[in-house]
């Protein structure tokens, strides 16, 4: 079967630069690797298409021929697949580069190279927090406690005991990383014993067994802002789990949490309340005091309110975060059913029912009643 073009493999124009192939050749490769699809023949002849055209044009001496020739100028000159092995040296270097760099996606963690003494940043840590309604709405400073990996005092991050100096893994030779074939090629991967440092400690601390770091109970501040909600995490550079070889921190996020309120509820950065009346006080109006954030507030309930109906009090919500403004307080009025009258109670009612056909809405539905079944 005739072999197809190489710059329509690669899907780049015949005046490509060589970052326009490799890149054009990485996401090919990344995504007919053996090792994402297993047993899948035709990726892998994809692979094997991909990564020779990319052999050829990214070599400027058999791109020449190529271009001049076609297949015929470089048949024959194409030391890869075919052979039963593949290096990536002197004419190959571009091509070895991607390579170890698709290795190192698709195994996790990128390439490494000379491992000695590599720095290595610390882990993220995450932690949740419980607040109150009224710290997110106002902002607050809590204090919290968290165990985490810092320094080894004893070693002072060495590892070694009394001084003691770290030496080159036998397992990787110092490379922090271990090879090995996979079918027609090598995959590098990080060395299990050293852990990709490319180092051991021969005489290790008694305090962290090696590692340098050693697990600490630390208590933090964290400053809660105004506004935040339920989820919204809150990150902190650097207080996370220590770094190794002089590598930086990592750092800690913290999840919001908030507890629930007797009164409100919060919709965005609004604040809902449900506001019980009696008959009389919606029949006649009346001044009641209502909860807010900032305290007891006095609100006119106008004559002939109905329940359900809502209030708003401007400005008495939740500060929006960044400090633009504050939201607003919703007042949802429930009138609210007597459930044991006295005697005198009674006759009140039953003297107030003689005069209830007068009210509009219930007059306006059994009228709409009325005309529905007639």
């Amino acid at each position: 079967m005739s072999k197809r073009d190489y710059y329509e493999v690669l899907g780049v124009q015949k005046g490509a630069g060589k970052d326009e192939i490799k890149k054009a050749y990485r996401k090919l490769a990344m995504q007919y690797h053996p090792d994402r699809n297993p047993d899948n023949a035709e990726a892998e002849a994809k692979f094997k298409e991909a990564s020779e055209a990319a052999d050829v044009l990214l070599n400027e001496e058999k791109r020449q021929k190529y271009d001049q020739f076609g297949h015929a100028g470089v048949d024959g000159q194409y030391g890869g697949f075919g052979q039963g092995g593949f290096g990536f040296g002197g004419e190959f270097s571009d091509l070895g580069d991607i390579f170890g760099d698709i290795f190192g996606d698709i195994l996790g963690g990128g390439r490494r190279r000379g491992g000695r003494n590599r720095a290595r940043p610390g882990n993220d840590l995450q932690m949740e927090v419980e607040i109150t309604f009224e710290e997110a709405a106002f902002g607050a400073e809590k204090k919290v406690s968290l165990t985490r990996k810092a320094t080894c005092g004893d070693c002072k991050g060495t590892g070694g005991k009394n001084g003691a100096q770290p030496i080159n893994c036998d397992m990787c030779g110092g490379m922090g990383e271990v090879r090995r074939q996979q079918g027609f090629f090598t995959v590098a991967s990080t060395c299990p014993k050293c852990h990709g440092s490319g180092q051991m400690v021969s005489d290790p601390c008694g305090t962290c067994h090696g590692e340098g770091r050693s697990r600490k109970n630390v208590d933090l501040a964290v400053k809660i802002p105004a506004g935040i909600d339920v989820g919204q995490r809150l990150k902190l550079s650097g207080e996370g789990d220590a770094g190794m070889n002089g590598g930086p921190s990592g750092d800690l996020y913290v999840v919001i949490d908030i507890e629930q309120h007797e009164f409100f509820e919060r919709d965005g950065f609004n604040v809902h309340c449900e506001v019980p009346i009696s008959f009389s006080q919606a029949a006649l109006g009346a001044e009641v005091e209502v909860p807010t954030l900032a305290g007891k507030v006095s609100v006119k309930i106008p004559e002939g309110t109905q329940s359900g109906s809502k209030m708003r009090l401007k400005g008495k919500g939740i500060a929006k975060l960044g400090g633009y403004g504050t939201g607003d307080q919703i007042l949802e009025i429930h009138v609210e059913t007597p459930t044991k009258i006295s005697a005198e109670q009674r006759e009140i009612f039953q003297k107030l029912a003689e005069f209830e056909d007068s009210t509009p809405m219930s007059k306006g539905f059994f009228d709409r009643v009325k005309e529905f079944f007639h």
